[in-house]
């Protein structure tokens, strides 16, 4: 007998049917949860990405240290076709040989500093009394000229401390969660535009008043020939965050030598000088640039397919490998390199045959611009300028990213992505003993999951607890290994495991939202 289907037991009949197939297998999430979590290597390539390879500035010799090493392990495990692939030309490399720098009067003392990235070593030793700067405008500058070849000069500028009233380290708090996963879809257009006039326009008019004063002091003071610049570093109590002074294209024009200095030692030398009083300071830099080889490289390796109608299609993981220079990058990203690499591990060590291929990426020069990323994509999927798409992009299910510190995984953001909200709230269900279950339709920024959300792949980033990362160790130089909170990567590898084996195994793909329209070139 044909059983007849009303038209709401149809429709009944097929959301069970969708919903079966998004089910975890138990058996399944046992093995993985057992190699995640009690037999787990994350540490271990965690140490080598940090503590064994050093910092790794793009296109610097850490980096690619960081790289060898990758594929070298991924083929160790298993995994085929591991190699570096270039996205494109990036520029010079560069790293620190030799910093010191300390006050010899009016007392000795050593400072907290770390070279500004791409800027020049200081030729020798120096040694000279400290200038302080007063410049509000490019007029003001000229009272200096002639005055400050070879001195060491810093600016009369910097924010004074106050003491911190909140913990450095934090969990999301469950009232939190809650209204992720209570908000609603974002209108069409919300948010992109922007009233003329009123307190934003006055600060970009200060910004750009600012911007002009640097580039002009900038300019004066490679002129003037001055042995070192010392810049106020944001950050308090030791710990201060650092950036790049100078660009690091090819033909990038010359600049002075430039410390970035931790808030207090910067401030005791600001005090000393408004006061009055005489500092002299002795410094001592060595950095060397690489530009043998500008292009940059992604690691990339695979778990082949098996099926025989599926294993063209693709579920991609990463995150980035690049890292700043005054610590070791540890949970800015070590920590998402390490918990993608252990959860291809996690695979193998389960001998899954997946139907589709996965495919990891660890990207390089993300911290520059989503540079590996954004490369990797145009050349395989797709231009986002034009919306000019390649066979390829049809091909990949969906792409998962972890780039927000060491935190452990609270959720996914959808990125707008309704109609994938109830498949991933199934295939963390099994993880709700481990902190995880928010899905929340928001969109989050920032890191490599957008280059594929550009050309329409279903790209997604974990939510994960916020733990120290934006407080202390985000781009400053207390990321280091010990920052690493070892349960919160076990726990992370596990749940992008489990991800990847549900994402390679369904019968069809991801959904995906309606394709975006081009990209308009940025002014």
């Amino acid at each position: 007998m044909i059983k007849k289907f009303t038209m709401p037991a149809l429709a009944m009949s097929l959301c069970l049917s969708a919903f079966a197939q998004d089910v975890p297998d138990a058996a399944i999430v046992k093995k993985i949860r057992t190699t995640g979590l009690e037999n787990s290597k994350v540490m271990d390539i965690a140490f080598n990405l940090t503590d064994v390879a050093g910092p790794r500035l793009s296109n610097s010799p850490g980096l690619k240290r960081a790289q060898d090493w990758a594929v070298k392990q991924l083929t160790d495990w298993g995994l085929k076709n591991a190699h570096l692939e270039s996205w494109g030309t990036f520029g010079k490399g560069w790293q620190v040989d030799k910093y010191y720098a300390a006050t010899t009067a009016p007392f000795y003392h050593p400072i907290i500093a770390s070279p500004k990235a791409w800027t020049p070593g200081t030729n020798g030793p120096i040694k000279s009394e400290v200038v302080l700067i007063k410049a509000d405008s490019v007029a003001d500058l000229s009272k200096y000229k002639g005055k400050l070849a070879g001195k060491i000069v810093m600016m009369d500028q910097g924010a004074a401390l106050t003491s911190g009233v909140k913990a450095d380290f934090s969990r999301y708090a469950d009232s939190t969660l809650a209204q992720m996963a209570a908000a609603k879809p974002a209108a069409a257009g919300a948010g992109r535009q922007r009233p003329a006039g009123g307190p934003m326009a006055d600060r970009m008019a200060q910004m750009m008043k600012m911007r002009e004063v640097r580039a002009a002091m900038s300019a004066m003071l490679l002129e003037e020939k001055v042995a070192l610049i010392l810049t106020y570093a944001r950050g308090g109590q030791g710990t201060f965050f650092t950036s790049n002074g100078a660009s690091y294209a090819l033909d990038a024009k010359p600049v002075s030598p430039e410390l970035e200095v931790a808030a207090e030692d910067f401030l005791h030398i600001l005090r000393l000088l408004r006061a009055g009083k005489p500092v002299e300071l002795e410094a001592e830099i060595k950095t060397s640039f690489y530009d043998r080889d500008p292009k940059g490289y992604n690691v990339i390796a695979e778990i082949p397919g098996t099926d025989k109608k599926l294993k063209d299609e693709v579920v991609m993981i990463g995150g980035h490998f690049d890292s700043w220079h005054a610590a070791t990058g540890a949970t800015d990203n070590a920590a998402g390199s390490a918990v993608m690499m252990e959860a291809m591990r996690i695979l193998k060590a389960i001998d899954f045959k997946p139907k589709r291929t996965i495919r990891i990426a660890l990207w390089s020069s993300e911290e520059q611009g989503l540079y590996g990323s954004r490369g990797y994509v145009n050349t395989h999927f797709g231009d986002p300028k034009t919306m000019e798409l390649k066979p390829e992009q049809k091909k990949i299910s969906a792409y998962y990213n972890l780039d927000n510190g060491t935190g452990k995984i609270r959720g996914i953001y959808l990125q707008g992505n309704v109609a994938a909200g109830p498949i991933f709230q199934s295939w963390l269900s099994p993880f709700n003993d481990l902190g995880a279950g928010t899905v929340t339709v928001n969109n989050t920024g920032g890191t490599d999951h957008q280059a594929f959300d550009a050309v329409g792949i279903p790209g997604f980033q974990f939510i994960q607890d916020p733990a120290d990362y934006n407080t202390r160790t985000h781009h400053s130089n207390m990321d280091t290994y010990d920052r690493l909170v070892e349960d919160d990567l076990k726990q992370s590898a596990t749940i992008i495991a489990s991800f990847v084996y549900n994402t390679a195994q369904r019968e069809a793909q991801i959904p995906r939202k309606e394709l975006p329209a081009p990209q308009p070139a940025r002014p």
